[in-house]
């Protein structure tokens, strides 16, 4: 039987990106192996290596998990692994160099380069070189984004390279319709009223996805319209911080901290506008799930966020992002809008699942 291996630092990213990829090889026959860590059940997994991978690459640990790697490896006879995530990338294509020659295919997916156009020096003087290195024991190297693809094929001399339009969102999702008291109620429950315009910012409290932006942005907008609201969707580090941030402007009753939730589809159908405010971005999936829901986009200009969004600003240019605010309250149609359908699952799938056939020969 045909084996394929998914290799990954943590299990939650495989469960949370590749779960379709997973299936789509159960469904062609292969048998499914995952390495990662993290003892979370995987859907359409038929083994499961719970590796103790470390985030940074100069760990110890790091040095068990390739051992680990290469051994399980040599033993399986895998037509194609997969590997995602900056450390999990390295150990499996190092574990790999000796199988390649047998015929076994390396694919790896860049979920956004740490070094890229405005990146510390540190992550240039760290990563780079390891991709550089890393890019010819690489069969296909998988991009998600313009800024990655383009400097990837100048720079990255892998076998193949690929640009690929993010792991696929799923419009089913959102292929729902909330009525006019549903909305209100859910509004109500909150803190909204009805005529409110509501902003949303949905990722994890911290400095990188840059929260304090709107919040600062607040400070101005509420002095000529006390119906503006910002939704804060995440929780992270930050947190203690950014309510007292909100206190010291007197937005208590403007800005709303919803922590964690699991109805992020239902809160962009109440919202107005999608805030994505990063320093860094892969490519991210809430801006597309917004797309996909028909909401406008003001993005900061990172690699990434400004292939989708439908207004993109200056980093921390807080004048820029209120402008732009209130150019949206004025008419959603000073925003250009475009369908996003390279970003569908459906699409994305039909992508991957050519690289992978062609892999597979």
């Amino acid at each position: 039987m045909r084996k394929v291996l998914f290799v990954a630092t943590i299990t939650k990213h495989i469960i949370g990106f590749h779960t379709p990829y997973l299936k789509w090889f159960k469904e062609q026959g292969y048998e499914v192996h995952v390495a990662s860590n993290g003892d979370e059940p995987i859907a359409y997994c038929d083994k499961h290596f719970n590796l103790p991978f470390e985030r940074f690459p100069f760990k110890k640990n790091n040095l068990k998990v390739y051992n680990q790697l290469k051994e399980i490896i040599n033993e399986n006879n895998y037509q194609i692994i997969h590997c995602h995530t900056p450390v999990g990338g390295v150990l499996a294509r190092l574990a790999a160099k000796k199988v390649r020659k047998n015929g076994t295919k390396v694919i790896y997916t860049a979920h956004g380069f740490h070094f890229y156009k405005g990146a510390p020096l540190l992550n240039w003087l760290i990563y780079y070189p390891i991709e550089k290195i890393m890019a010819k024991y690489t069969d296909c190297l998988i991009t998600i984004n313009k800024e990655d693809y383009e400097f990837a094929k100048k720079h990255l001399h892998a076998k193949k390279i690929e640009y690929v339009h993010g792991v696929g969102v799923s419009k089913s999702k959102f292929n729902f319709d909330m009525t006019p008291d549903e909305k209100n109620e859910l509004r109500r429950t909150i803190g909204l009223k009805e005529k409110d315009f509501v902003l949303i910012q949905v990722g994890e409290l911290n400095k990188n996805k840059n929260q304090i932006m709107a919040i600062t942005a607040m400070k101005d907008l509420i002095k000529d319209n006390r119906n503006i609201h910002l939704l804060l969707v995440g929780a992270g580090s930050l947190e203690n911080y950014y309510k007292e941030k909100i206190n010291e402007y007197n937005l208590q009753h403007n800005v709303h901290m919803l922590g964690y939730r699991k109805d992020i589809p239902k809160l962009l159908k109440i919202s107005n506008l999608l805030l994505s405010l990063s320093y860094r971005e892969g490519l991210p999936v809430n801006v597309i799930e917004a797309r996909m829901c028909g909401l406008p986009i003001i993005a900061t200009n990172c690699r990434g966020s400004r292939d989708i969004a439908n207004k993109v600003i200056e980093m921390d240019n807080v004048k820029e992002l209120s402008d732009s605010i209130k150019l949206c309250i004025e008419g959603k149609e000073n925003f250009i809008y475009s369908e996003c359908n390279e970003y569908e699952l459906e699409n994305v799938l039909k992508n991957m699942t050519r690289i992978y056939n062609e892999q597979a020969l």
